[in-house]
């Protein structure tokens, strides 16, 4: 039977108006029988009683329509035979209407779902079949609004996948417990439920946050079905009213066949996403079999070309060349002091070649000794084979560095006995010491520094204590044979005399040996340095002499608690005579100036600054405001505090030379910035 609410307006209006006894359109046949009634007729049946029920028929009236040649025929007074075959007829004209109608219903819902198989046979986007499913669904149900809700396995849910007619956002975002609300029942049970008022419907749980989200899209009446894939459910399509209503047994199974069809849709669609997945990981697959047998092609190259370098006598930067050609990259040796410090020790630790930015570092060495890196670089993608094909041309490198040096300990010995013979001043022939300086690549003739070096690292036992000597001496040699210097140990530590370059002092020699041993021994090493010194074929009794000043200043280093550290006699002037020896100088700095470091330290202020620019200065506040670019008023106002925490006497003769010696004390024990 059709709905009022869905008729015609024209058709409305019609009733309405015969309801209240208007009178019919003129020349409108479905309000009057074709032929007049005449009064008194006989009981046969008159074919004219069904003339106008077949052009409501024809015209697709709604039901309603009907009733009006009853209501005129009883107005012009048929007889009661004639009305009751006026019934009959229309009776049996509402039957052909129904029957019209629900195959008309049946054909479009028939229809729908031939559309929906199409648009799941050619599925290409999931969305667009679950949305084509809702839309139709509401549209042939004739609700307000359609939804689709699926499960969530991990979360133990069911949350909204698609809506159609909804115009609250909360409602498109509910999620649905397991037996929550009329949706969570169907998840739960696998059973169709319906209900004309879902707020009175106490069969299924209620929850604050379901009921606010129903409320605010204004619905009333919900039928919900389940999304079977098998025994399973996978979700739930609904329709819903926003009035009261009875969903009939033929719109609860169109809205099944409609769920089945979403089931299936989203089935096909995780179907053919796992077989494209599996079709992109077979594909992958291929692809890392090519790439595996391209690199144990190139890690077998590798192997035969490191053979036979090894076999003729290769060097170093043959194994990085080699190694290049077949990484397709660009290998280099790198000495362990200009290696990247971080990746170097983490390659050391873990015997693996270590990524560093867009390189990477393997690092070179041979009984716990680190002798460089090899470094490949701009290769941030590196394969595993061939990371390990890296590996392999560093242990190849120690293999040679260790051949290169058992040769070269000979000549070690060699640079460290001409160098005992310059400090003893034993050969005095200045042609035979060129000679032998020359056949060792040095020059006797440049000027040069002599350097003490000492390991400054605490030492477990007595054979430690001596292994870290030996390395000290052995990186003092490589030291020197690659700067074209000499070196010798001697009084427990290693001594060097390396040539000063064009632009070098001997303090930046000092300082950057001190680096570069402390780096290949992975222990403090503390270094000091001579003053520089010259014609050492002519004069080497010099040799003796700046070695003893390269000690002296070491001494003081360590005095001031600057291990780790290099610096050269010029730099501590007439200090280092006075440091020469076994003195407390911490003890005597603290004692002196403890208070004013302490309240600087705790205040964040400047009186140390301003002791040092005030006896710059001449001890003139004047001068000293200049100094400082301060008021003239702040010097003395910190000069005044310096007076409370020294004592009235800080600016005595006696006071004022201590207080300056200690300034400068504290300044050279403060660590140097390079």
């Amino acid at each position: 039977m059709g709905d009022p609410v869905h008729m015609p307006r024209d058709h409305v209006q019609h009733v309405e108006r015969s309801a209240h006894g208007a009178g019919a359109p003129a020349g409108d046949p479905g309000f009057a029988p074709a032929v007049p009634p005449s009064r008194g007729a006989g009981p046969e049946p008159d074919p004219a009683t069904e003339t106008p029920f077949l052009e409501l028929l024809a015209r697709g009236a709604s039901a309603e329509a009907y009733e009006q040649p009853v209501l005129l025929a009883r107005a012009e007074g048929w007889s009661a035979d004639r009305i009751a075959a006026l019934e009959r007829a229309k009776a049996l004209a509402l039957r052909v209407r129904a029957e019209l109608e629900g195959r008309r219903r049946r054909e479009a819902e028939l229809s729908a779902l031939f559309e929906t198989a199409h648009d799941l046979a050619g599925l290409r986007d999931l969305d667009a079949v679950l949305r084509a499913i809702v839309q139709r669904a509401r549209s042939l149900l004739g609700t307000d609004v359609a939804y689709l809700s699926l499960n969530d396995p991990a979360r133990g849910d069911t949350y909204m996948r698609v809506t159609e007619g909804s115009v609250a956002a909360r409602f498109q975002q509910l999620r649905l417990g397991m037996g929550e609300g009329l949706g969570g029942l169907v998840a739960q049970t696998a059973r169709p439920y319906v209900t004309e008022d879902y707020f009175n419907d106490d069969r299924f749980r209620h929850t604050r946050t379901i009921d606010t989200g129903v409320r605010d899209e204004g619905l009333v009446a919900i039928l919900g079905v389940p999304l079977m894939l098998g025994h399973h459910v996978i979700g739930v399509l609904y329709a819903a009213d926003r009035r009261a209503r009875v969903f009939e047994r033929e719109q609860i199974a169109l809205l099944g066949s409609f769920a089945a069809l979403a089931a299936a849709a989203i089935d096909s669609a995780n179907l053919l996403a796992e077989t494209r997945s599996a079709v992109a990981d077979l594909e992958h697959a291929n692809e890392i079999i090519r790439d595996r047998s391209a690199v144990i092609e190139r890690a077998s190259d590798v192997h035969d070309r490191l053979a036979e370098l090894v076999l003729r006598g290769g060097g170093v930067h043959d194994v990085a060349a080699a190694v290049s050609e077949v990484l397709d990259g660009t290998v280099e040796f790198a000495e362990a002091a200009v290696a990247p410090s971080r990746a170097l020790e983490a390659s050391r630790t873990d015997g693996h070649a270590v990524r560093h930015r867009d390189d990477w570092v393997a690092a070179v060495t041979a009984g716990g000794e680190l002798l460089g890196a090899l470094v490949l670089r701009g290769h941030p993608g590196l394969d595993p084979v061939d990371q390990r094909t890296l590996e392999r041309a560093a242990m190849v490198t120690s293999l040679l560095l260790l051949a290169r040096r058992s040769a070269a300990e000979a000549e070690q010995r060699v640079r460290g006995e001409l160098l005992d013979d310059l400090l003893d001043a034993r050969d005095r022939d200045p042609r035979l010491l060129r000679e032998r300086a020359r056949r060792l690549r040095a020059d006797l003739d440049t000027t040069h520094t002599v350097l003490a070096a000492r390991l400054d690292g605490p030492a477990a036992d007595a054979g430690q204590a001596a292994d870290a000597r030996r390395r000290l001496w052995a990186a003092a040699s490589h030291l020197a044979a690659t700067g074209q210097g000499l070196a010798a140990a001697r009084d427990g530590g290693t001594v060097l005399l390396l040539p000063l370059g064009p632009r070098d002092t001997a303090t930046d020699v000092a300082r950057r040996t001190a680096r570069q041993l402390g780096t290949a021994v992975h222990e403090t090493v503390t270094v000091g340095a001579s003053a520089p010194v010259g014609d050492l074929a002519t004069r080497p009794e010099t040799v003796a002499a700046a070695y003893t000043e390269a000690r002296r200043c070491l001494d003081a280093l360590r005095l001031l608690g600057r291990s780790g550290d290099g610096a050269a006699a010029e730099d501590f002037g007439f200090l280092g005579l006075l440091l020469a020896g076994d003195r407390d100088v911490a003890g005597f700095v603290e004692r002196t100036i403890g208070p004013v470091a302490a309240y600087d330290e705790r205040r964040g202020t400047d009186l140390l600054r301003t002791l040092d620019a005030y006896f710059a200065c001449g001890m003139s506040p004047a001068r000293t405001k200049d100094e400082l670019h301060v008021h003239v008023n702040t010097v003395a106002q910190r000069l005044d505090r310096v007076g409370r925490l020294l004592g009235d006497d800080w600016q005595s003769p006696a006071r004022a030379l201590e207080i300056q010696l200690a300034l400068r004390l504290h300044r050279l024990s403060a660590p140097t910035r390079h």
